[in-house]
């Protein structure tokens, strides 16, 4: 076998786990080609290696790489040619959450590829938005890429499937796992410059990846709500993030110059 069939190999035997695969890679093990040859054999689906030169320079700079990306859709997306923009919050989210989410994705759109992970509330909308609004997106999920364990966002995956970009360091049939989210939040931020938070609460997944963001030097931009409420918005912009109120602000923190006067009425 090559150095990328067995990346291949490895992340199929061990299910995308990280850990198991460098473990195995670092112990130089020998591997049995019989084996390695049931599991290309039961594999059926689109692959990059942390080896190609598809695999973005952004994601090898980050900690812990996953040595195979798989996917459905145009992977030319993930590439470090485009700007990416991270958009996360509450997966319960207020009417003034969507509200938000829809006016600063339908803008940003027009010069970001959005992020985001296919999840309930706010991850939603931002694809959905980004969409409606012509842009590209991508979602990075949990479990395998094949399938979306979320029955009120299928259409919404399929659409992805079809136009953009659905991607996962899990091969394909893995099940969703709740210790995964937070590990695929690495993805979301290694390929973004910078994260959008619309809506969450403490002590949430939104803010291990703002708190990601932040420590690997990026944009980290809050749209404020009321004060009294539980909002990671008013704590991360209180530890330094940046106060956003309309998507030119945005602008100015990514330091990107539209190419379209996206702020007309």
């Amino acid at each position: 076998m090559n150095s990328r069939e067995i990346l291949l190999y490895l992340s199929l035997k061990f299910n995308g786990d990280w850990d198991k695969i460098y473990k195995d890679l670092s112990e130089h093990k020998e591997h049995d080609p019989s084996e390695a040859k049931t599991y290309f054999d039961s594999f059926k689906g689109n692959y990059i290696t942390f080896l190609d030169e598809e695999y973005p320079e952004s994601l090898k700079q980050f900690s812990k790489p996953p040595f195979v990306i798989y996917y459905i859709g145009d992977i030319s997306l993930i590439s470090d040619k485009n700007n990416k923009l991270a958009v996360v919050g509450s997966r319960k989210h207020s009417a003034y959450g969507r509200e938000v989410t829809e006016l600063f994705v339908s803008k940003l759109a027009k010069d970001f590829v959005i992020v985001s992970g296919l999840a309930y509330g706010i991850d939603a909308i931002a694809h959905r938005s980004a969409i409606d609004a012509g842009g590209r997106t991508i979602a990075v999920l949990g479990n395998g890429v094949d399938f979306t364990y979320i029955k009120e966002n299928e259409e919404l995956y399929k659409e992805i499937c079809k136009k953009d970009l659905v991607i996962s360091e899990y091969p394909p049939h893995t099940p969703p796992n709740q210790d995964n989210f937070p590990i695929r939040n690495r993805i979301i931020v290694a390929l973004c410059q910078n994260v959008l938070v619309t809506e969450g609460k403490l002590q949430s997944g939104t803010q291990i990846t703002a708190g990601l963001m932040a420590c690997k030097g990026g944009g980290v931009c809050c749209v404020p709500t009321r004060i009294g409420e539980e909002s990671i918005c008013n704590y991360l912009i209180s530890e330094g993030a940046f106060l956003v109120e309309t998507p030119e602000d945005v602008y100015e923190v990514a330091n990107v110059v539209s190419k379209r006067p996206v702020f007309e009425n």
